[in-house]
């Protein structure tokens, strides 16, 4: 269970990191509520998760689903780019998470 709120923690971290992007500098309403509502869920479920995880286990996988997931949006919403290198180094990142996982 505590494998699946830190999952969940990540997508909520992916959330607010690019809807901060779309607050304009928190000036937008709606985004604004929507961005600060997923930072409170993530953490919320971040210390939830290591109640029962390793903390340096938890913040890395957390901070490391959040980290891939907002590069591939931006890449696929908002136009960064993808360049082999960015490739390459976001999936030494996820060969990191699943190795974390696999040692705990």
């Amino acid at each position: 269970m505590a494998w699946f709120l830190l999952f969940l923690a990540g997508l909520f971290e992916i959330g607010w990191a690019v809807g901060l992007k779309y607050t304009d500098g928190f000036t937008r309403p709606m985004p604004t509520i929507l961005t600060v509502i997923s930072m409170v869920t993530s953490v919320v479920l971040l210390g939830l998760a290591v109640k029962t995880l390793p903390m340096g286990t938890a913040y890395a996988v957390w901070t490391g689903i959040g980290t891939v997931g907002t590069v591939l949006l931006g890449i696929w919403l908002l136009g960064d780019p993808a360049t082999f290198v960015r490739l390459l180094c976001i999936s030494l990142i996820v060969a990191g998470i699943a190795g974390l996982k696999l040692a705990a």
